[in-house]
């Protein structure tokens, strides 16, 4: 079974940064989606990022030159998302999925199609 755990959030000012980490447990297909999606309230849930297995990225147009995925090279199940220059409209809840490779570019606006979510993680930018 596999399982997602994340962790880094924190509170920061405008302009700061933060790295955030996932952990996947259990064994994922060979060819896989990973994915970073943020929620604020009362707001719908939002990508921020998909890397598929071969390390193609795609970010969303919100934090692309800002926010940058990458996977650990010692520990192929440990991937990392550096925030920099944050800003207030970045403060959310932060998922890390992981699913089948078509969800990286399904163009789902849910997420719905990445079968394994964290619990979340929590950035506050203040101003």
């Amino acid at each position: 079974q596999v399982k997602v755990v994340e962790s880094g959030g924190g509170t920061v000012q405008t302009g700061g940064s933060l790295t955030l980490s996932c952990v996947v447990s259990g064994t994922l297909e060979r060819t896989h989606c990973m994915s970073w999606w943020r929620q604020a309230p009362g707001r719908a849930r939002e990508v921020v990022v998909h890397m598929d297995n071969y390390g193609r990225i795609r970010y969303s147009s919100s934090v692309k030159g800002r926010f940058t995925i990458s996977q650990d090279n010692a520990n192929n199940t440990l991937y990392h998302l550096q925030m920099n220059n944050l800003q207030v409209e970045d403060t959310s809840m932060y998922y890390c999925a992981a699913g089948t490779y078509s969800a990286c570019y399904s163009g789902s606006k849910t997420g719905d199609d990445l079968a394994y979510w964290g619990q979340g993680t929590q950035v506050t930018v203040s101003s």
